[in-house]
Formats: structure tokens, sequence, C-alpha cells
């Protein structure tokens, strides 16, 4: 089990802790935490001996990831091009529980609207799907997930391209795996946050929510989300992934139904589970 939250540098520990061991959340991975790495472990293994594990990534700053087993089944892939193409907001993992199937976990701040325009962040994305897909050639595989703030809609450019992360919202589509594009196959990832845009499948049409005075304005934006490789479908269930809303004591949104940064974050929690 998967929990991944922007927490907007908000003091939450006691939430985060109550979503860990409500859903039992195996892997915990946060953006723009301002809380303490001691004081977040000592939070989450209150009460519960030393369940909780902390693993720090040195070369990725931008994000802390918590496990409820040792560090050392979640170690940084080491990765011979990092200090030359220079991509620092991109904690890169491989995952090898004992008696399970080692997956690749990528997880990501990526850089934001107000910092970037639209043409960089599809460049940006580039650099990221080659850097993906370089190690997973390195390790041997493609059961791999990309989880994290994305900043960019699913329907943006950069997400949907082929050069980019080429994430798809039909799982049929995806399972061909790749398309060829002048003799290059380009890899698919499965992207099911499109199932939740929307109020029919999910209690908020998105993540987060922005209302600018200008013409054209989507109020919800899905820019948490997770991607999933072909390889790894068949062990994911979409019923399994879900944007929450409260931690079973307190609710996240305030009375007109948008996340309130005032109680938890301006973004929404996404959870979701693998059958490894």
């Amino acid at each position: 089990t998967f929990l991944f939250w922007n927490i907007n540098k908000r003091p939450i520990p006691s939430i985060i802790r109550r979503l860990a061991l409500r859903h039992q959340v195996d892997v915990i991975m946060l953006a723009e935490s301002g809380i303490p790495p001691e004081i977040m472990l000592s939070t989450l293994n209150q009460d519960i001996g030393n369940l909780y594990d902390y693993a720090p990534d040195d070369n990725c700053k931008k994000i802390e990831i918590y496990t409820r087993f040792p560090r050392e089944y979640i170690e940084i892939i080491d990765d011979p091009l990092r200090e030359i193409d220079g991509i620092d907001r991109l904690s890169m993992r491989h995952l090898k529980l004992p008696g399970l199937i080692d997956i690749l976990l990528f997880v990501t701040h990526f850089p934001d609207k107000m910092n970037w325009k639209s043409e960089s962040q599809v460049d940006e994305w580039k650099r990221y799907s080659d850097k993906i897909k370089f190690l997973e050639w390195k390790i041997g595989h493609s059961r791999t997930i990309l989880v994290g703030d994305l900043n960019t809609s699913p329907f943006e450019q950069g997400n949907i391209s082929a050069s980019g992360l080429h994430g798809i919202m039909s799982k049929t589509i995806a399972n061909k795996k790749a398309r060829t594009i002048q003799g290059k196959n380009y890899p698919f990832f499965y992207n099911p946050m499109w199932n939740l845009l929307g109020d029919v499948n999910s209690e908020t049409p998105g993540t987060f929510y922005r209302q600018n005075a200008e013409h054209v304005e989507f109020f919800w934006y899905m820019l948490d989300q997770v991607l999933i490789r072909p390889d790894l479908l068949g062990r994911f269930n979409n019923g399994d992934l879900k944007i929450l809303t409260t931690d079973g004591e307190i609710s996240f949104l305030n009375e007109n139904g948008i996340p309130d940064k005032n109680i938890a974050s301006d973004h929404l929690p996404l959870l979701f589970k693998l059958d490894l």
C-alpha cells in the first residue's frame, strides 16, 4: 500500500500517522515536507515500536520516503549519469521485498507553472522519460511506477506525448506495451488518474483546486498522479486507487468541498495498492 502527499510544508505528522495506520500504508512518500524526519519518524512509531523506517535520498531533497520495513529494501538506484543530467527532483528507488517481485519506484515533485512555462515542462518530461527508460534498461525490467506531484494534468502534452510520459487512459491500449513512430518504439505508461477526473468516480474532481480571474479555468486539477507500466497492470486494481479527503477523524476539505490548507494541505493525498 502506497501513500503520496504534497503536504505544502504543513506541520501535520499526526494526520499522516492516522492515514498510515488506518490504511496500513507500507510506503509513505511526501513532497514539500517541512517536518524534520526525526519528528515524523517518532510520530509514526508512537506506541507501535520501530515499525516505520526513514529512507533518505541525498540526491533528491524534494521527496521524503518512510517505509513499514527496513530501508535497505527500497535502495536508491545507482545512476552513473545523475551528476551529468542534473535531475534532482526524482527519487529513483528499487523496491525489493523478500519473497515478492521487485519493482522500480520513481517519485517526483515536478517543476510548476508558476516557475516554468508549459513548453519547458514538456522538454523536462522528455528528460525524465529518457532517464526512466535508461534505468529500466540498466535494471533489466520495466515493472515501474511513477508517482508524485506532476504539476501537469493527465491530458497535457508532456504527459501524453510519446517522447514524454506516454500516459494512456486505456488499459487495453497500454497492454500493447508500446507503439512505433518512425521506426522507434515508445513504451506506454497507464495513467489511471483519467478515471478520477470529474465528480462521478471520486468525491472530488481532482487533487488540487485553484480559481483565477481569467476566461479559461478548470478549477479542479489532477496534479498528483500515479502512472504504471503495462508489466504491472495485472497487479493493479483501479478500485484500489483513491483520492483521500479524511484521515478518519478530520476532513481535509472546507465547507465548500475544497482542500483546506489551514487544516491539512492545498493538495489531497493519493492512496493506491499493488499486489506484489
